[in-house]
C-alpha cells in the first residue's frame, strides 16, 4: 500500500517563445497548481523513495524521473522538470535510488514499473521513461526490454553518458541501440560524456524516430558560463513537452 504525504506546491513555468514549436503561449500553463504526494515502492527487501508531482487538471499520461550516479530525486533538474510539466497536466513520478552499479540501477527502475502497473493511484497506463546521466541509462535498458507500446511511449534523456569523460572509443550506445520507442535526449554540446559527433552517429544507426535537442555550450552537469540554471531548465523544459505534446496529439 502506498504511504502518502501530501504537500500543495504552487509552480511557476517559465517558456521562451522562440521554442514553442507546436505550441502556442496560451496553450502553456504558465500558473497552475499541483500537489506533491510521497511516497515509497518496495524493492526487495528495501524501498525506493518516491514522490508524484500531481497536476491539478484531469491527466492521462505520465513521466517518471531519476537521477545520475550522484545526488536523489530532489536534484534541481529533476524537480525542476516535473513541476513544469505536472503544472502542464502530465503526472510525474521522482524517484531515489542511490548506487554507482548499473544493473542495481536497473532492477530498481523495472520495480518501479511493476509497482506503476498494478496501481490504482491515479489511473495513468501511459508513461514516459526517463533519466538523468547514469539514470537515463537505466530508463534507456528498461524501454529496450518493453514491447507494451500502452504502457511505454518514448524515453528522455538528459545528458545521457555515451561514453567516460574524454575516453571517446569507450562507448556506452549498447542500450540506445536496442530501444523500440521515439527517443528524445537533451544533451549539452560541451558535454565531456557525450561527444556531439558520436552521438549523432549512434542516432544514425536506431531504427526509431529520435530528437535530440544541443544545449549549446552546456557541460555533463547542464551548466552554460554565464548562464541561469532556471534559464537553461526554462528551455530544456519547454523541449521536453513540445516533444511529449507531439504523441498526445
Amino acid at each position: 500500500m502506498m504511504e502518502q504525504v501530501r504537500v500543495p506546491l504552487f509552480c511557476t513555468g517559465k517558456v521562451l517563445p522562440a521554442e514553442l514549436d507546436i505550441m502556442t503561449m496560451q496553450e502553456v500553463k504558465h500558473l497552475a497548481s499541483v500537489e506533491t504526494v510521497q511516497l515509497k515502492i518496495p524493492f526487495g527487501e528495501k524501498i525506493l523513495n518516491a514522490i508524484y508531482t500531481v497536476p491539478n487538471v484531469p491527466f492521462t499520461q505520465g513521466v517518471i524521473l531519476t537521477h545520475g550516479a550522484g545526488g536523489d530525486m530532489n536534484f534541481h533538474q529533476l524537480v525542476s522538470m516535473t513541476k513544469f510539466l505536472a503544472s502542464n497536466g502530465i503526472l510525474c513520478l521522482r524517484f531515489t535510488c542511490k548506487g554507482l552499479n548499473l544493473d542495481y540501477r536497473i532492477r530498481a527502475y523495472r520495480a518501479v514499473m511493476e509497482y506503476l502497473k498494478t496501481s490504482k493511484d491515479y489511473g495513468v497506463k501511459s508513461w514516459f521513461l526517463g533519466g538523468r546521466s547514469m539514470g537515463s541509462r537505466a530508463a534507456a535498458s528498461i524501454v529496450k526490454e518493453s514491447h507494451d507500446e500502452e504502457l511505454v511511449k518514448g524515453l528522455i534523456c538528459l545528458s545521457f553518458p555515451l561514453h567516460p569523460p574524454k575516453q571517446q572509443s569507450t562507448l556506452r550506445s549498447e542500450e540506445l541501440l536496442l530501444v523500440h520507442h521515439p527517443v528524445l535526449l537533451i544533451s549539452g554540446s560541451a558535454d565531456d560524456m557525450c561527444e556531439k559527433g558520436l552521438l549523432e552517429s549512434t542516432l544514425n544507426q536506431m531504427p526509431v524516430a529520435v530528437k535530440v535537442h544541443w544545449v549549446e555550450g552546456a557541460s555533463h552537469g547542464m551548466e552554460v558560463k554565464g548562464r541561469a540554471k532556471e534559464d537553461i531548465m526554462a528551455e530544456i523544459n519547454t523541449e521536453v513537452l513540445s516533444w511529449i505534446r507531439e504523441f498526445l496529439q
